[in-house]
């Protein structure tokens, strides 16, 4: 049987995912949500790689009832969060090893990427033309408030260089922040989002607070702080949610002035917002690409779509 899948690992800070992709696309997806008690804004490394550990298991059992592992050519893994040397969270550690142990006992190669990139391949699932050109990519999740130039290698590593970020708060612990506060649970994101949708007054202007690419949310948190109990649960939602559409056209156009205009892929559990979509496109332009809206939050399809790149490495 021919080897023609690439399995994909990838436990991140709230999701442990397993996926498969072949030249069809994808064969099997799965992912499940890190559990975090109500009120709770986030886990500690320990716990997260804890509960890795139990979910990871049943994952990989329903994958390998789905595709026959024969198939499997090699297995894909996030290592670390982004692409730099000081890089690391103890909850890679889970996927890493499991997945060294998949390609050990199948006798294929194994294949190391970092969490970012997996984010911005599968955000090329939808625009492959992307693959091989350099770009400006926007990574905006719970961890990561990222504006960075990606040069995509299909054969190899993807180069990139980071050109601003927050300085204090990124964008998901924003969201997250206020979510809680308004006694929606955690992750706030789809919760904060349902109820800016319901907003009938949209004047409430939280500071974009922007330095050239990089940003603060500290100040726009602290003000939403402030008004809690004077304001409508839904009309602070929204001005989130415009707060952060301000910030990212900011960083966006600064970039654009220093470094001259390149396709922008926006890509992270953020950006999977429908609503911020259309405030970004109302304010930037229309000219933004986005990846599917269902593996914009963290999954392992981006990570096994690197690993299927390279089939050409594979042991066939």
């Amino acid at each position: 049987m021919t080897r023609d899948c690439c399995l994909g690992i990838d436990t991140s800070c709230y999701t442990t995912s397993a996926a498969c992709v072949s030249e069809q696309g994808i064969v099997f997806s799965e992912r499940t949500m890190l559990s975090v008690p109500f009120g709770g804004r986030g886990l500690r490394q320990s716990e997260g790689l804890f509960q890795h550990v139990k979910q990871l298991a049943p994952i990989l059992e329903h994958l390998f009832q789905s595709v026959e592992r024969e198939r499997i050519g090699a297995v894909s893994v996030s290592v670390k969060p982004v692409d730099a040397e000081d890089s690391y969270m103890p909850v890679f550690l889970a996927g890493y090893q499991t997945a060294r142990a998949v390609a050990a006992a199948l006798g294929v190669p194994l294949i190391e990427t970092n969490h970012q990139c997996g984010h911005f391949r599968a955000a090329m699932v939808d625009n492959e033309s992307l693959l091989g050109t350099t770009f400006y990519g926007f990574h905006i999740s719970g961890g990561t408030t990222d504006l960075v130039r990606v040069k995509s290698d299909p054969q190899g590593p993807y180069s990139i260089e980071l050109l601003g970020t927050s300085n204090d708060l990124h964008a998901g612990q924003f969201v997250d922040r206020v979510g809680v506060a308004l006694e929606l649970p955690f992750p706030a994101g789809k919760h904060l989002e349902a109820l800016a949708r319901k907003a009938r007054r949209k004047d409430i202007k939280l500071g974009a607070a922007v330095k050239g690419t990089t940003c603060s949310f500290s100040g726009a948190e602290s003000a939403a702080m402030r008004i809690l109990q004077e304001t409508e649960p839904e009309e602070l939602a929204f001005g989130v949610y415009d707060c952060l559409s301000r910030t990212m056209t900011k960083m966006l156009r600064n970039a654009e002035q220093k470094n001259g205009t390149q396709p922008i892929l926006i890509c992270g559990g953020v950006a999977s917002s429908a609503l911020l979509r259309e405030l970004l496109q109302n304010r930037y332009g229309q000219g933004l690409l986005f990846g599917r809206n269902e593996l914009s939050a963290d999954n392992a399809v981006g990570v096994a779509y690197i690993g299927w790149d390279r089939r050409a490495t594979w042991n066939h």
